[in-house]
């Protein structure tokens, strides 16, 4: 018999078998294990809900909800059945905001049958894996990532011989021992995937099937075996944070299946090998924050399939190769503050996927070409803190996916152009040159977040009521700009909800109104303005954490907001008690005002205060005792300039912070405590102008971080003795000594060993403010008999200062060892002997006093290579023979050299006799006229000056000249600090200069009179703008608080000079 079958026949034959083996399937499935459904159910009560238990899952997930009596375990969320035994072989319950202990009790580990568990993402209470994890015999992937476990990891997940992924990662307690990591590594030999982040753990020899080790945090130290990199199947090798970890990379026949290199935040070194080419399939590249160095191999040009490459903060050399051009897949580039110089190269800007690219806080240059817009898919560009020039291109501003860009800190000019990108929600430009009005077309960016402007050339007439048509800006900061801010106490305009605003030096008379209706504001930046009368409460809400009233005429302030962490009414006109600050605060600043009273106790309650500063008041009565150790994060103490009493606090405790105690200029009583030897963090100690009695503490040798101290004009007394230490005070850039009793020999010991004094070249690596982020050391000093109150001090200004005393004997030859001195003053004891000669080393010393002692002999010629002296003072001595000519003599005048019978010669009437004829200087084997002279003041503009007319009572005039490049002192003083632009008006009273290596104060009609000659080799407020300096005012102390002129200072063009008008 013949059978013929058909096609459709044959297709429905096919289906109805199909659909029995899914009926089958379909009835196995849901034939769920008893056993099983009463485990999971038992193990749902082990358990309670809680979300914040998986707080990093957004949203939480409660798989166990579904699970209820009588239903089929199979069909329960997170629970996998094998189709034919009905045995739960899977379970995942991450993200379920599962939270409690996980004991070996368990009815989790009834379910014999599973291969893959996943508890990742809940909270169990900081209990120990249980060991009966061991008793799963078949499982193949296990994840208890990001659940709170705590202790060892048991010996007994080494059982699990058929696991292909472990995944332990982000339980920080979590230890991973030695021993248990080689057993696991010897039995586990089927693993692929290894998942140890922020497992603390030691290395060991991994199996060479491994494709994935992902070692995250793990505390690893040590160096990392190079063999792991040669592991023939390895795909993905994540090692970051691991700051103990160091290694190399192979620097040859290394080549392999790699994707996924991470070493960011690790002790890597060495440079990076050509070798790194060979890695074709590598797609991800992160080596920030290692110890790299050298250039960045061309070989990097090989990687075709990279995507992602991070090169930021590491110690790179050179420039940017260029090597992009094969590189087109390239969507993330990072290698910020890396030490790269140079061009941009012009292959980046061909890279058409790159969507991030972030090269700010290096010494890149040149202008910013046209071709940056062909980087058409960018979504954030930051070129911040580096040396581009030239304007902005156009087409910047019309990037259609730019989201964020920022290109602050740069020296870009021109005006700002039109905004045609919608998508724009940052915009930063500070500190650059550009200069007209805010276009029009910022106030059309409806999405935009924050706009960042200050301290530009900026001008116009504002008027705030424009940004109220930005729904979504946050942030608003139009500081230190030429603009006049137009706003109303009263306002029916919707504004945003600002929370950072500054509105520094912007002409402002009030507060703006509109600031009522600021629910979340925290950051306010008002300074310099001219605001007065009381503080408003309403401007204390709950939400305020940053406040800046700063250089304004405000007379009170009632009360402060409860969450308030940083508080500035600097240079004010607050007549009233010291307001009691809340305990959130870290920062009060209420300097230079009119506050009264005694300090409250009750400061001591705040007890995470780090900088306090309330110099320049009326307070008075005692130092509370309790300011010694109330806050253990106490870095800076200024209660200089007052009326406090009685002694110096003596509860200073061991492992204090403190960096910075200023008290000069009080009525303090008694002797140093000795308890200020526990302050091993102190760097500034300004004790000067009290009525301590006491003789010369040499326990403060101990100090290793001390770089000025400052005893002047208290009742010190005695002989200074020899050093107890190895290497006393040899941080100690600053000391004063003078105006005490101090007897016998100068502290000759003492002086040997001032090595900082003794670094020339070594200092100019590292130019800086002494001081922190937010806070600059400030100090009192005498320089040619006048008090002088340096507000800001770079690490470079350096003075020893014992005048006034009663030392004798004779002035030490390794004075000039000290080769980076500025100041040195001996003047006003009764030294004898003659001058030595070797201070001629000093080969930056500005001003020299040796007047009033017993000195005789002649004045050695080697003093006229000092090219930098601007101020000598030999007067009153026992000097004799002919005065030397030539280079920095020849300014010094009459008084330089008056009470010295045997002295003879220009600028004094007496003449010598011709045997006695004046003889020029042996010429010196090294050159300091040369432009490039390595000096360590190499100023482009240094001041010569005499004070000339008057205008309003006062006007002093500067003749500028040029001595040399600035470039390095520009750049170093800015170099591991943001730079700050120059603020024009700091003050409606105020202007401003710098100086060698200090800032000063100085005001009113007597300013002239005050100033030493060799101070006014300085850059003034016109040849600081040149040069890119910045600066407060020179203010004598002794009229500090005497007011200031209703006058401003301005720049006479083309003399450099400063003038009150």
């Amino acid at each position: 018999m013949n059978f013929s079958v058909s096609k459709h026949q044959v297709t429905f034959f096919l289906l109805f078998h199909l659909h029995c083996l899914l009926i089958i399937s379909s009835s196995s499935t849901t034939a769920c294990l008893e056993d099983d459904s009463i485990s999971l159910l038992q193990l749902k009560n082990e358990f309670s809900y809680d979300e914040s238990a998986s707080i990093d899952c957004k949203p939480p997930h409660p798989r166990m909800v579904s699970w209820d009596v009588g239903s089929d375990c199979c069909s329960w969320d997170g629970v996998t059945c094998d189709g034919v035994t009905g045995e739960v072989i899977g379970l995942d319950l991450s993200c379920s905001g599962l939270r409690g202990s996980l004991t070996s009790n368990s009815n989790l580990f009834n379910l014999s049958h599973l291969q893959r568990l996943n508890i990742a993402f809940n909270h169990f209470n900081l209990s120990n894996i249980p060991p009966e994890f061991g008793r799963f015999a078949n499982l193949t992937h296990l994840n208890p990532s990001t659940t709170c476990f705590s202790g060892p990891v048991p010996s007994e997940i080494s059982y699990l011989s058929k696991l292909v992924s472990l995944d332990l990662s982000i339980n920080e307690p979590l230890r991973l021992e030695t021993p248990t990591m080689q057993t696991i590594v010897q039995n586990l030999t089927q693993v692929r995937e290894v998942f140890l982040d922020y497992i603390n753990m030691s290395l060991v020899n991994l199996s060479s099937s491994v494709t994935t080790l992902s070692l995250v945090y793990c505390g690893l130290r040590g160096e990392f075996p190079e063999t792991i990199f040669y592991l023939p199947k390895l795909q993905f090798l994540n090692l970051m944070l691991n700051d103990d970890l160091y290694g190399y990379l192979p620097k040859s026949d290394w080549s392999g299946p790699l994707e996924l290199l991470v070493l960011s935040s690790t002790s890597f070194s060495g440079e990076l090998p050509d070798s790194i080419g060979n890695l074709k399939s590598l797609m991800v590249l992160e080596l920030g924050s290692c110890h790299f160095s050298g250039s960045i191999p061309a070989s990097l040009g090989s990687l075709k399939q990279l995507t992602r490459l991070d090169l930021s903060y590491t110690n790179w050399t050179g420039m940017i190769p260029d090597v992009f051009e094969n590189l087109s897949n390239l969507e993330y580039v990072s290698a910020s503050s890396s030490n790269f110089s140079g061009m941009l190269p012009s292959s980046i800007f061909n890279l058409s996927k790159l969507y991030w690219l972030d090269l700010s806080q290096n010494q890149l240059k040149g202008s910013l070409p046209n071709q940056i817009c062909g980087l058409s898919n960018l979504i954030r560009l930051d070129l911040s803190y580096n040396l581009f020039s030239g304007t902005i291109p156009s087409c910047l501003y019309g990037l259609p996916s730019l989201q964020r860009f920022s290109l602050s800190f740069n020296q870009l000019t021109g005006q700002l152009g039109k905004f045609r990108s919608k998508s724009l929600l940052e915009i930063s430009l500070e500190s650059n040159n550009i200069y007209g009005s805010i276009p029009p077309s910022v106030f059309e960016l409806e999405n935009l977040q924050n706009l960042h402007l200050p301290s530009n050339n900026l001008s116009g007439i504002v008027d705030l009521n424009m940004f109220s048509k930005l729904k979504n800006l946050w942030g608003l900061d139009l500081s230190n700009n030429h603009l006049s801010v137009i706003t109303s106490k009263t306002s029916n305009t919707t504004w945003p909800q600002f929370y950072r605003l500054g509105l520094a030096s912007c002409n402002i008379r009030e507060f703006p109104g509109f600031l009522k209706t600021q629910n979340q504001l925290g950051f306010l930046s008002l300074p310099h303005n001219r605001i007065h009368g009381e503080v408003p409460k309403w401007l204390m809400g709950v939400g305020m954490q940053y406040l800046d009233l700063s250089y304004n005429f405000l007379t009170k302030v009632s009360e402060l907001s409860s969450n308030l962490q940083y508080l500035d009414l600097s240079f004010n006109l607050l007549h009233q008690p010291l307001p009691l600050p809340p305990p959130s605060m870290y920062m009060l600043l209420i300097s230079s005002n009119k506050l009264t009273g005694e300090i409250s106790p009750l400061i001591c309650n705040v007890t995470t205060f780090q900088i306090i500063d309330l110099s320049n008041n009326s307070l008075s009565g005692m130092i509370p005792q309790c300011l010694g150790n109330f806050s253990s994060e106490l870095s800076v103490l200024n209660l200089g300039m007052n009326r406090l009493q009685s002694s110096i606090p003596g509860t200073f405790t061991q492992g204090n912070k403190l960096r910075n105690l200023n008290l000069n200029g009080n009525q303090l009583e008694g002797p140093l405590p000795r308890s200020l030897s526990t302050c091993k963090m102190l760097e500034v100690l300004d004790l000067g102008n009290n009525q301590i009695n006491d003789s010369f503490p040499p326990w403060l040798e101990t100090l290793p971080k001390l770089h000025v101290l400052v005893l002047r004009s208290n009742r010190f007394h005695g002989f200074i003795g020899e050093p107890e230490g190895i290497s006393p005070f040899s941080s100690l850039r600053i000391i004063d000594l003078s105006h005490n009793d101090f007897t016998g020999n100068l502290p000759t010991k003492y002086f040997a060993h001032f090595q900082a004094m003794m670094k020339v070249d070594e200092v100019k690596e590292d130019v800086k403010y002494m001081g922190e982020l937010y806070y600059h050391d400030s100090v009192v000093l005498t320089m040619k008999g006048n008090e002088f109150s340096l507000v800001r001090i770079l690490n470079i200004f350096t003075t020893i200062d014992v005048s006034s005393n009663r030392f004798e004997g004779q002035i030490p030859e390794l004075i000039g060892n000290l080769g980076s001195l500025l100041v040195l003053n001996f003047s006003h004891n009764s030294l004898t002997g003659q001058i030595p000669s070797s201070l001629g080393n000093l080969i930056n010393l500005e001003s020299l006093d040796l007047s009033s002692n017993k000195l005789d002999g002649g004045i050695p010629d080697q003093l006229t290579s000092l090219t930098f002296l601007e101020a000598m003072n030999l007067s009153y001595n026992q000097l004799a023979g002919p005065i030397p000519h030539g280079k920095q003599f020849s300014t010094f005048d009459n008084d330089s050299f008056i009470g010295n019978l045997g002295l003879c010669g220009l600028p004094l009437s007496e003449k010598c006799s011709s045997e006695l004829a004046p003889q020029l200087p042996p010429p010196s084997s090294i050159s300091y006229d040369n432009k490039d002279s390595a000096s360590i003041f190499d100023w482009k503009f240094a001041m010569m000056g005499f004070g000339c007319g008057l205008v309003f009572g006062l006007s002093m005039g500067y003749t500028v000249f040029a001595t040399g490049k600035p470039q390095w002192l520009v750049g170093m003083a800015e170099k591991g600090q943001r730079k700050r632009h120059h603020i024009e008006e700091l003050h409606p009273h105020l202007g401003s200069y710098s100086l060698s290596g200090m800032e000063m104060e100085g005001q009113g009609e007597q300013w002239n009179e005050h100033i030493p000659n060799f101070l006014l080799m300085a850059v003034s407020i016109c040849a600081m703008r040149a040069s890119g300096l910045d600066g407060l005012i020179l203010i004598p102390s002794k009229i500090l608080q005497e007011g200031f002129p209703s006058s401003k200072p301005t720049c006479l063009a083309g003399w450099g000079s400063l003038e009150w008008s």
